[in-house]
């Protein structure tokens, strides 16, 4: 039996006053959630285990990171490639951290040109985000490939109201500086939003300073993003939107004549844009809803080592293309249908120059996925939900794949008890890298996944204490992995060799105790194995931690001074399959305090690290230690 921390003990405990990040915890009302049903559904009648993190809570935290927020909600370890700006993985129950669904505004973000087609947070800040929705459990029927772990879905804000703006300005440790704003109006004509970002920092040593790395590796960061709604009749609606960002970020490598990780002068530029155009309709006095739209993803990534005869040592550029059919057909207060169908098309191009071959012939290729997929909602009784789908992909080199879903919630007290259980599959078709590159197999099959979970959420004192717990269980098969041998030219390749198993509990809580202190909790224990033949049967997978936990004070007082403290735990985990390297545990405190100085300003500051705990997520990378933040945000 694994051990169990104090700290976990003390974030499992809904009646102790020591909780976890407030956002992170189940919320103290019946919150309306969207990504779970592709439609708006109060929390209690989705089966799905679901977090919310709203722009406000995003706000009082003094988020900057999205990655750093999400990795303290259940179920979701993040890793890091040293400082900010560095690699940046992210995995919901034990998954890949590219078998994550990751989405803006409904838009896929995963790049087709990565390794395993999956989505690298370093370059996503919180900038414009107004809320982030966090679905664990495989989420394919409706979301489609890569939604194994889940799906994180982030939501910018909506243009409403007169011409209104906001601005933030902030500085602190290690030469960081960021600043953001944003203006926008809205009425009964539609809205329109612009916003912008800048985000530089001077970083730490990527290769860990206690293995001798001196070099800071810095990192830079710009973002736009704009949308415009028209209401072009009562039943039609026009609207676009774009999201573009660049960065910039140093990175330590192998160089010559050792070929050991150490500090180098590499670095790495990437450029994503997400670009979005849609029409909603609705018909028969509101009963359907309908969406038509077209979203386009490109990333393009490009390594440098200056200090090579041949400076540019990797190119990348991957895009995708999808064309969209939703409805959202209430047929009755006991019914309803979503359903739709999709077409995507994702392209990618690659080359690796190097010393040996400096004008290596780039690899191209290209798939097309067609999807349609159903889901029924019904009511057969005051206080229960009852939901069932179904999805069928068809690829044009694996062939098709048919996932379910069915689940439950039952509130039988109105909301303050729900009962929930669900069932659902997970697909993730093989990568274009894994097809088409020389290590690649056009004839992988698509990664499965089949998921259950049971739970209960509970509240008291008028919806102030709240609490949950969750178990679940996700065996995953034809996982791809790359297989070595001796055949040349590439010794190896991909093939469905591994097998994988998680299961666990998640208990949340939140206890709002007066109008000045919110306590709240979560804490996850998991156990997610290899259960592939071989010499790394039954190990833990790595970088995965058995025990992760967070816990919030939030303090609110008379005239608007507010701050909290934040305590994050993360258990040990392995970083190797055959788990012969040890990363221990670790514990992170952040406080933070802002204090409106009238209604347009507020000034803010927060220590990250307060302890400078040392610790590592990968083994040989630097870690963030003690920074102090201060700034100030305007309203107008």
């Amino acid at each position: 039996m694994r051990s169990i921390s104090l700290l976990a003990l003390v974030a499992a405990t809904p009646s102790l006053a020591f909780a976890a990040d407030a956002a992170d915890a189940p919320n103290l009302v019946d919150e309306i959630v969207i990504t779970a049903g592709r439609a708006a559904d109060h929390q209690s009648e989705v089966p799905i285990s679901t977090t919310v993190l709203t722009g406000e809570a995003l706000r009082e935290r003094q988020a900057v990171v999205i990655s750093d927020i999400l990795s303290r909600t259940p179920g979701v370890t993040v890793t890091r490639n040293g400082g900010v700006g560095g690699a940046t993985q992210l995995r919901i129950r034990g998954a890949e951290t590219d078998q994550t669904a990751v989405l803006i505004d409904g838009v896929k973000l995963n790049d087709p040109s990565s390794t395993g087609g999956g989505y690298n947070f370093a370059n996503l800040l919180a900038g414009d985000v107004s809320r982030i929705e966090v679905l664990r459990g495989p989420q394919s029927t409706l979301w489609g490939g890569q939604a194994i772990g889940g799906v994180v879905n982030i939501i910018t804000e909506t243009p409403t109201g007169p011409l209104a703006g906001s601005a933030t300005l902030e500085g602190g440790s290690r030469a960081t500086a960021y600043a953001r704003a944003n203006v926008g109006s809205g009425g009964d004509w539609g809205g329109w939003r612009l916003a912008a970002a800048q985000y530089t920092t001077a970083g730490i040593s990527n290769f860990d300073k206690n293995m001798g790395g001196k070099e800071k590796d810095g990192y830079r960061n710009t973002s736009l993003n704009g949308r415009l709604d028209v209401n072009v009749a009562p039943w039609a609606t026009l609207d676009a939107r774009v999201n573009y960002s660049r960065g910039r970020a140093e990175i330590d490598g192998f160089p010559p004549p050792t070929y050991a990780f150490a500090d180098d002068p590499e670095y790495t530029r990437t450029k994503e844009l997400v670009g979005y155009l849609g029409a909603r309709l609705s018909n028969f006095d509101g009963a359907l809803q309908s969406r038509l739209a077209y979203g386009y993803t490109r990333t393009d990534r490009d390594n440098y080592d200056p200090s090579s005869s041949v400076p540019k040592t990797f190119d990348a550029l991957g895009t995708n293309s999808r064309v969209e059919y939703q409805g959202t057909w209430t047929i009755n207060e006991m019914w309803r249908a979503v359903f739709g169908a999709e077409t995507e098309r994702s392209w990618f191009r690659s080359a690796s120059p190097s010393t040996f071959d400096p004008n290596p012939t780039p690899v191209r290729h290209a798939v097309r996925n067609d999807s349609f997929y159903g889901q029924l909602r019904a009511k057969p009784l005051d206080g229960l939900t009852l939901t069932g789908g179904v999805r069928r992909d068809q690829h044009d080199t694996f062939g098709g794949a048919t996932t379910f879903q069915a689940g439950a919630a039952w509130s039988p007290n109105g909301g303050a008890t729900v009962f929930r259980a669900n069932y659902g599959e997970g697909f993730k078709a093989p990568s274009l890298y894994q097809l088409y590159s020389i290590y690649g197999d056009t004839s992988l099959q698509p990664e499965e996944a089949k998921s259950w979970d049971l739970g209960v959420e509970h509240s008291l004192l008028d919806g102030r204490l709240r609490g949950s717990i969750t178990y679940f269980d996700r065996d995953t098969t034809n996982q791809i992995d790359f297989q070595s041998n001796s055949k040349p030219p590439a010794f190896g390749g991909y093939a469905n060799i591994a097998k994988t198993k998680a299961d666990g509990v998640e208990v949340e809580a939140a206890y709002k105790i007066n109008a000045i202190f919110t306590v709240s909790a979560n804490y996850t224990n998991m156990d997610a194995v290899n259960r592939a033949p071989g010499a790394n049967y039954g190990k833990k997978l790595a970088r995965r931690a058995g025990e992760t936990a967070s816990a919030d004070l939030a303090v609110t007082l008379p005239g608007g001074l507010n701050g909290g403290i934040t305590m994050q735990y993360v258990g040990h985990s392995f970083d190797t399959l055959a788990n012969t390297r040890r990363l221990k545990s670790y514990v992170l405190t952040d406080v933070r305090i802002a204090y409106p100085i009238n209604d347009t300003f507020e000034i803010y500051g927060r220590i990250e690290n307060l302890f400078d705990q040392q610790y590592e997520t990968i083994y040989r990378y630097g870690t963030l230690g003690r920074g102090a933040f201060a700034g100030v945000r305007a309203r107008f």
